[in-house]
Formats: C-alpha cells, sequence, structure tokens
C-alpha cells in the first residue's frame, strides 16, 4: 500500500473512530429534552401546550386512519396488531435481559403493559381530547403521555425523549437505574401517574423491555412497553422525526 491510501485509510480510521465516539456519547446519557421547556420538563397540559397536543394528535388520527383503511397511508392496524402479539415462545421474566438485545421477545411484561399500535393511536386520541382536542378525555384530568426511545436511531417517534441508557443490563439499584429515576421525576414532574411509553427497533428487539421493567421497578403506573417499536409504526404510516430535529413531548407545539 502505497503512502497516499495509508494517509486516505488512516482518515477514515479517525473519522469512523470521531463517529463512534459521538454515537456512544448519546447513547449513554438520558435526556434530549423538548425544546421550549424548563428545566427539562415537559409542558404541562393547560400551560400553553393544547395546540401542539391537538397538532400531534391529528396526525397519529390521520395515520391511524388510513392504516385502518389499509391505504397507502400504511398497513391495516389489525392486521399489524397480529403482528406486534406474535409469539416467539420466550416467556416472560421480571429481571433485565443479560443476552443480545436483538432477538424474539415476551407477549407480556410483568409490572407493565403491552401496547400495540392500535392502542396507541386509541391512547393519544385520548389524550389530545379527539379531534381537535376538545371534549373526550383530553381535559386537565387527563393523564399525560410520554414516549422514550431506548434504540437511538436516526429517527423517532415525534416528541419522545432519549432514554437509550436504560436499556442496559445489570441491576435495579445500579448507577443507571437511579440516574434513569432522577431523569424520570424531572421530566414526568414527580407525577407517578404519569403515562410512559417505552419503544425500540421492532418485537425482535429487548432494549424498551429493559426499559419498561425499570420505569415499573421505580413505582411507575402506568407503564406501557410498546413491543412493535419504530418498525410497526412507520408500518401504519405513522409521522417520525429526524433525532436531532426539535422535539415536542405530546403537549409544545410542532413546527
Amino acid at each position: 500500500m502505497n503512502r497516499g491510501s495509508l494517509l486516505r485509510a488512516s482518515m477514515v480510521v479517525v473519522v469512523a473512530a470521531g463517529f463512534a465516539a459521538q454515537t456512544a456519547i448519546a447513547q449513554n446519557r438520558f435526556g434530549d429534552t423538548p425544546q421550549g421547556t424548563a428545566g427539562g420538563r415537559a409542558p404541562v397540559q393547560g400551560q400553553g401546550s393544547q395546540g401542539g397536543q391537538r397538532q400531534q394528535g391529528q396526525q397519529v388520527q390521520q395515520g391511524g386512519a388510513q392504516g385502518g383503511q389499509g391505504g397507502q397511508g400504511g398497513a391495516d392496524l389489525a392486521r399489524l396488531e397480529a403482528h406486534e402479539r406474535q409469539d416467539h415462545g420466550v416467556p416472560p421474566t421480571p429481571n433485565l435481559h443479560r443476552g443480545p438485545m436483538h432477538g424474539g421477545t415476551p407477549t407480556s411484561i410483568p409490572g407493565a403493559q403491552l401496547i400495540t399500535t392500535r392502542g396507541l393511536v386509541e391512547l393519544v386520541r385520548a389524550a389530545t381530547g379527539g379531534q381537535g382536542g376538545q371534549g373526550g378525555q383530553g381535559g386537565h384530568n387527563a393523564a399525560r403521555v410520554l414516549f422514550f426511545d431506548v434504540l437511538g436511531g436516526p429517527e423517532r417517534l415525534p416528541g419522545a425523549y432519549s432514554a437509550v441508557p436504560a436499556h442496559q443490563a445489570g441491576s435495579f439499584d445500579d448507577p443507571v437505574q437511579r440516574e434513569f429515576g432522577n431523569f424520570l421525576q424531572q421530566v414526568t414532574q414527580g407525577r407517578p401517574e404519569t403515562v410512559l411509553v417505552f419503544y425500540c427497533a421492532s418485537t425482535q428487539c429487548w432494549m424498551s423491555y429493559n426499559a419498561a421493567l425499570r420505569a415499573a421497578r421505580l413505582g411507575y403506573r402506568q407503564v406501557l412497553w410498546y413491543r412493535g417499536g419504530i418498525e410497526a409504526w412507520k408500518a401504519a404510516g405513522l409521522p417520525l422525526q429526524a433525532a436531532g430535529a426539535a422535539q415536542a413531548g405530546t403537549g409544545a407545539p410542532q413546527r
């Protein structure tokens, strides 16, 4: 190999190493807080956030409606639900998964609840008050719904917080758990009734399973494991946003 080839190879290695380091940093911290929020807290319903909730609810409803019709907007939600509940023959466990993070997952999770895309669409519709965000369950008494991305990929569900470190195996009293507890305390504003939705890639991904177990162990009462993950969300024709884009939560306006 000549000197020029060696130089080019060295540059490639340096660039790759830099990218890997940036990725490692991004995937080893909680946050990426929605813009326009203070102190890492998502906007509270009724405090300038209802317009954004309506907008997100309308986007999800439109995508869900297209998917439910089996049109170009996405797969039929009923057929998709069957895929999301597919049994891989893996029993549920209350312990953090220590094996490879890619592989068949259980169809249930101790201390939390599996939710499908159809259920998630209905949940967001209820949280945003149905059409236009008025009436229904979308008033001040409705539980807030927060999404957490445990995958760390280039795309995420609109408004999702980054919670990649929560996928790690370990124990329920390790430093990750303590940091995760502080993070959730902040973004939920100390409200254990907040609905927490954790997702990663697909039914073949354990990362969100571990995160949901950790959240349930911290005492949160409405922990939802979105087993289908980004794969199912895309199949339903629902919107995604770039991971580096402005965050919105379920309450901040989308631009």
